[in-house]
């Protein structure tokens, strides 16, 4: 039916999405105005797919703000989402990089031959290169 409208009870039972953050993502701009029949917001059927986009970059990281820009600039001819995706590419890398450091010291902890990791040479640089000022990996 092309004039099916969705109540908000009804977008976030097809989305899982809770109706106050719906609310919240509508007085933030992430979500565009609803039309209003009685009061009650009234979505086009596309909402769920657009909700379905926004769950989607929030489950790559995008925050709420890095989402407003993405969503902005998907309709513009400047392609300006490619800087934004750019970045967060950049920084997942990092992201990336200190867990997998972080990894490395977990296993090397389990694996280390030592009894206590204070007895251990590898412990100790590691504690003497972050007291210097280094970390692992971290941005």
């Amino acid at each position: 039916m092309a004039d099916e409208q969705l109540t908000i009870g009804e977008v976030a039972n097809r989305t899982g999405v809770a109706t106050s953050a719906l609310r919240y993502w509508e007085e933030i701009g992430l979500l565009p105005a609803p039309v209003r029949v009685s009061g009650q917001r009234r979505y086009p059927p596309s909402t769920v797919n657009l909700v379905g986009e926004i769950l989607v970059l929030s489950d790559i990281g995008y925050t709420l703000r890095e989402l407003k820009a993405v969503m902005a600039s998907r309709y513009s001819a400047d392609r300006g989402w490619r800087d934004l995706a750019q970045r967060k590419l950049t920084e997942l890398d990092r992201q990336i990089a200190h867990a997998q450091a972080a990894r490395a010291a977990i296993a090397h902890a389990l694996d280390c031959p030592h009894g206590n990791l204070r007895d251990c040479p590898s412990f100790g640089n590691v504690v003497a290169a972050r007291l210097a000022g280094s970390t692992t990996n971290r941005s």
